[in-house]
């Protein structure tokens, strides 16, 4: 089979298309012939980890060791990128039951990677489900782990309805799923993007969009009870005095410093900082909140897989205006949105 390798650290010019053993199902696994994959955060952080030092990665020394570790120190170690991703099972093993060849499923792999290929096995109790029927392959390629992940975070600060939420970075992959259930929960919500991004953080339902190149959201007037900073591109000290009082300044990336905050905040003051990890992976739910027409997604850009390096090229200088997917055997159609 095909797939998408990187045999070193480095730019999008690094992947390349090459013949690799297509993998066997376990008694307990399926084999699922991929149509899709979304150019996630992770991918482009774990193709040029190489580069990235301790101080340029977006969380605490420790976890720098691990990621290292984990993908390779000198080398990548795990030479197929790719975590969220959507295609049709082609066999299963014998002691599968939960599904059959032929349906379309979608599904998240996290750390372990390797849905840049053609083909990929998953355990049938995985973060796998069958694919939301009111999505393309295409659309419910890019849900599945940024949508576990800004679940279980939100579920971390409980919101409620009538809350005023704001989330920065509410284009990127997290944030926009964070957009949305906040929406979900009864909340107002705020997005803060670029330019380019404007009109999709308004499609996606927010009551209000902020231009984070021409105004700064800590000198808006509004307050909020809840911020959630995805990447941390703000921070308390700027944050806090546009939070109520009991608000919330949640991260989802963070450093040490932020630790120590959250310390700190947890015994004195009445406004708060958290520093969340996603723990949990509930694809189920996800699945129904797409159903439920709680959660959708816009594709800007659909690269074919012999065009990887060019995807990721788009994805890193920041021109993307929804999500980017690379696609495997598939010519479903896809939601854009228009320039």
């Amino acid at each position: 089979m095909k797939a998408i390798v990187y045999e070193k650290y480095g730019p999008p010019e690094v992947l390349e298309v090459k013949e690799v053993e297509k993998p066997t199902p376990k008694d307990n696994e399926i084999l699922i012939k991929v149509h899709a994959v979304h150019v996630n955060f992770g991918d482009i952080i774990a193709r040029n980890m190489g580069n990235i030092s301790p101080r340029q990665f977006y969380m605490p020394f420790l976890f720098w060791i691990i990621a290292k570790l984990a993908l390779g120190i000198r080398k990548p170690r795990k030479k197929i990128l790719g975590s969220e991703f959507a295609g049709e099972i082609e066999a299963i093993g014998k002691d599968v039951t939960l599904f059959r060849e032929g349906d379309q499923v979608f599904g998240y792999r996290g750390m372990n990677m390797g849905a840049y290929a053609e083909y990929l096995c998953m355990p049938e109790k995985g973060t796998v489900a069958l694919k939301p029927a009111n999505m393309t392959i295409e659309e419910s390629a890019t849900v599945s782990g940024n949508s576990t992940t800004a679940l279980c975070i939100l579920s971390k600060v409980n919101i409620q309805s009538g809350q005023k939420v704001l989330v920065n970075g509410a284009s990127g992959g997290i944030g926009s799923i964070a957009l949305q259930l906040a929406k979900h929960y009864g909340a107002e919500v705020t997005g803060t993007c670029g330019t380019p991004r404007l009109e999709m953080v308004k499609a996606l339902g927010a009551d209000k969009v902020i231009d984070y190149t021409k105004k700064d959201f800590t000198q808006s007037g509004e307050t909020y009870d809840l911020i959630f900073d995805v990447l941390g591109k703000s921070s308390f000290s700027r944050s806090k005095r546009v939070l109520n009082k009991n608000g919330i300044y949640l991260l989802a990336n963070f450093k040490s410093r932020q630790l120590l905050q959250m310390l700190r905040t947890s015994i004195i003051g009445s406004k708060k900082v958290k520093c969340a990890l996603s723990l949990e992976e509930d694809i189920d739910a996800i699945k129904e909140l797409v159903e439920a027409g709680k959660i959708k997604s816009f594709i800007d850009r659909s690269f074919p897989m012999e065009q990887a390096a060019e995807a990721h090229d788009y994805v890193e200088k920041g021109l993307k205006k929804g999500y980017v997917v690379i696609t495997f055997n598939n010519n479903d159609k896809t939601n854009k949105i228009e320039d």
